[in-house]
């Protein structure tokens, strides 16, 4: 299996200084350091790799970020006026016929990312698991969907969850879908 490079840029809310996220929960601080959060879309970009336009070279952007601003790309792009935990917006669509796959030294921009680490807290806490399992599952499922996985149904939901499940799996995180 060949290993694709992937290229994640990391935008943190609360501390754009850093490429660490360092949030409160319970426990102490959790950090998810940039390394980490590449290793994790790698090892997605693999499993995943029937899914995806063959390229050498991929990017993504990841945005940690509040309730209110969620909100507000939320209500913009969705025209839901609420919090919500992620949102993923696809660059390309992959069932394309035009889908013109850029050459080797252009990466292919699969889309962004965005994560409310406030309702990713709460959940967490409702779930009963730590925080960066919650971030972890978050940011699965806007990875599917960058990839063309939608969830229109409630077969196709429960499908997209398995898929996560499985994707978190990689990183030893074991979840339980209700």
């Amino acid at each position: 299996m060949d290993k694709r490079r992937i290229e994640v840029y990391i935008e943190d809310y609360y501390d754009k200084s850093s490429q660490e996220l360092a949030v409160e929960n319970g426990d102490g601080n959790i950090g998810i350091c940039a390394d980490t959060w590449q290793k994790w879309f790698c090892q997605w970009l693999d499993i995943m790799q029937n899914d995806i336009p063959p390229a050498d070279f991929y990017e993504i952007g990841l945005r940690l970020t509040d309730d209110r601003e969620i909100q507000t790309l939320n209500s913009m792009y969705r025209h839901q006026d609420k919090p919500t935990d992620v949102l993923a917006f696809a660059a390309l669509e992959v069932d394309s016929p035009q889908l013109t796959i850029p050459d080797d030294s252009e990466p292919l921009y699969l889309g962004d990312i965005i994560v409310s680490l406030d309702t990713a807290s709460v959940q967490a806490t409702q779930q009963g698991h730590a925080l960066k399992t919650e971030l972890a599952w978050l940011a699965s499922h806007g990875f599917l969907h960058l990839i063309g996985w939608d969830h229109p149904d409630e077969e196709s939901l429960r499908r997209m969850l398995k898929k996560q499940v499985i994707l978190l799996k990689t990183l030893s995180i074991d979840i339980d879908i209700k």
